[in-house]
């Protein structure tokens, strides 16, 4: 059957009648690619099946939650349960108190966790948590490094912004852009002098352990431990933004691999087992400014929802299990070692990062250590192969500024068929380059 998007593209075509741009989220519009974006239909194990009915290997996995693979048995049996006794109830559950013991327990450096709805509501909460707590104002950032999309944070954003070319939102009022000072990743020196400048003033460093929103981009020998120096001699928190690393890096999260203990720790994505969800934790002086148990206000309606707690329950046991984590970094090492030996084949010389079951490649020779090499990718290099991927039945994220994800549910034939349509992906980018 040949590979059409013909009711995507209507169904696309409708959706920009009643949803800004089509979608709910600007990266699932194929813009930074080009092209129609698949409606999906149904998704199972490792694959995504659209409206069209082509069937895709998926890598993208609801953007790193999916790490059992879709719609796992026992995620969905839980479910099922668990829809059955109501779906909110605006009320204190034991299953709350269950998924915090379980978090508590993968991330050491947290004492005290509160559940929210999604990393964005989890990453503003915490800032003013730390404004609060060290009653300074300023917060630093890392260009690149995507927290969500409150005003605080959206300043030079990896991400969407980044495929979009939108470094900063119009509606950032410049008076709260103005508290958030800008450092470049894996510059130890630079976020040395502007603590030098400002560090009386700054409560806290924001930063992606392992960033996967400018691409994933791993961080320099000795370069978080360096940062944890810094903020530990100024007095200003460290937070751990781990919506995307934690439990996907290892079960305790790039914290755990790294061996750095962050005073504040972000995470959402895996916890919540595909359902919307986030959370915040860390030290208990700290986090016993949140009300009701001290003056910092932050509620939600949903928080803790029953159905995102079950999920999460449910799939935090399902990879706590000995030699998990192992088995899911081996197989995400054997797929980007065959995607490499393809690229090769042609002389390209690409950047392929790995860790854990994040991986990626940039469409570069240089080294990618930071968002300004990130940037200096061949875009189009990277769109051609998406779609030669894409019509070959292989799903990337669209866009060359996202990490990609492995599950447990990639089967050995998953990876053989990726590799091989990689091969083919390749040819098409030699042309391309050829021709450009």
């Amino acid at each position: 059957m040949a590979f059409t998007l013909d009711k995507s593209a209507a169904a696309f075509s409708a959706a920009k009648q009643h949803i800004p741009g089509g979608v709910n989220s600007p990266v699932r519009s194929f813009r930074g690619v080009g092209g129609t974006p698949p409606f999906i239909a149904a998704a199972q194990g490792s694959r995504l099946h659209d409206i069209d009915g082509n069937q895709y290997i998926d890598y993208v996995g609801s953007w790193g939650p999916m790490i059992l693979g879709h719609a796992h048995p026992a995620v969905t049996e839980a479910l099922r349960e668990a829809v059955g006794r109501g779906t909110s109830y605006g009320a204190p559950t034991l299953l709350e108190t269950e998924l915090a013991e379980l978090v508590k327990a993968a991330v050491p450096s947290i004492d005290l966790v509160r559940f929210v709805n999604s990393g964005t509501e989890a990453t503003m909460s915490v800032l003013r948590l730390a404004r609060a707590f060290t009653g300074r104002s300023k917060i630093v950032k890392f260009a690149g490094c995507y927290h969500g999309h409150h005003d605080s944070l959206l300043v030079k954003a990896g991400s969407g912004a980044t495929t979009l070319g939108i470094p900063d939102s119009p509606g950032v009022p410049e008076g709260i852009a103005a508290t958030t000072l800008t450092a470049a990743y894996n510059d130890i020196a630079g976020l040395a002098d502007i603590f030098h400048r400002h560090g009386e003033d700054i409560a806290a460093v924001i930063i992606e352990p392992v960033p996967g929103n400018m691409g994933l981009v791993l961080p320099r020998d000795g370069y978080l431990q360096a940062v944890r120096d810094l903020t530990a001699k100024y007095e200003s928190l460290l937070i751990f933004d781990e919506v995307m690393s934690g439990f996907r890096v290892a079960y305790g999260g790039a914290q755990a691999a790294f061996g750095i203990t962050p005073d504040l720790t972000c995470l959402g994505k895996v916890i919540g087992g595909g359902l919307p969800v986030g959370a915040y934790g860390g030290r208990r002086d700290i986090m016993e400014y949140i009300a009701p148990a001290g003056p910092v206000y932050q509620a939600g309606t949903l928080s803790g929802n029953p159905l995102a707690m079950t999920a999460g329950i449910t799939t935090l046991k399902a990879i706590g299990v000995p030699g998990y984590y192992d088995r899911l970094s081996e197989k995400t090492a054997v797929l980007c070692a065959g995607v490499k030996a393809q690229a090769e084949k042609f002389g390209f010389e690409l950047q392929h990062h790995q860790i854990g079951s994040m991986f990626g490649l940039f469409f570069t020779a240089e080294p990618v250590y930071d968002y300004d090499s990130a940037k200096r990718s061949d875009v189009g290099a990277f769109n051609t192969y998406f779609h030669a991927m894409l019509a070959q039945g292989v799903y990337l994220a669209p866009s060359q500024f996202e990490a990609a994800f492995m599950s447990s549910a990639h089967s050995d034939d998953d990876i053989a068929v990726t590799i091989a349509a990689s091969a083919a992906a390749f040819a098409k980018v030699a042309d391309y380059l050829k021709n450009k």
